[in-house]
């Protein structure tokens, strides 16, 4: 449980690299998310060379953290196994912050994107994957050594937002 109250956005890291070991864990940890109906829609692009995550940070405004990242994941749906194509988001919010827990526990920092709501970051990382139309952009995921900032517990607990029995 710890490191489910450790985690926090990290989005500055240091030059080390990751080795694959800790690269395939990440993967692994995604990877055993729950899905619905077992659809398991998860694919994967596991980029580290300098110039792609520069590419990749210039999709979005909000995404600068990628191009300093020691691996950035990008994560997409397929949408020929979604059984239950409603739900293909929560299956790869799932894996994505599994995937945020895992970095924690090896000792690295993380920081979620959101791209699947934002038209114009999706349409960039599909012409930047080349992507085939059943694969869509859910999320990138950079990950590498913390610089400066922490996974360090911060309370959030809010008792006024917890509710029993009605509103």
């Amino acid at each position: 449980m710890k490191e489910i109250f450790n985690r926090r956005s990290i989005r500055k890291f240091t030059n080390q690299e990751i080795k694959p070991e800790k690269i395939d864990k990440l993967l692994r940890a995604a990877m055993q998310a729950p899905s619905a109906a077992n659809q398991q829609p998860w694919e994967f692009i596991v980029v580290q060379d300098k110039e792609r995550l520069a590419q990749i940070a210039d999709t979005s405004p909000y995404s600068k953290p990628v191009a300093v990242s020691a691996v950035t994941f990008v994560l997409l749906g397929d949408e020929s196994r979604m059984k239950v194509p409603a739900d293909w988001e929560h299956d790869m919010s799932a894996a994505a912050e599994n995937m945020l827990l895992e970095a924690v526990y090896l000792g690295l920092g993380g920081v979620w994107f959101g791209i699947a709501t934002r038209d114009l970051v999706i349409e960039n990382i599909r012409q930047l994957f080349e992507l085939p139309k059943n694969i869509q952009p859910f999320a990138l995921i950079s990950v590498g050594y913390p610089d400066g900032q922490e996974n360090e517990f911060v309370d959030r607990y809010q008792a006024e937002r917890v509710h029993y029995e009605k509103w």
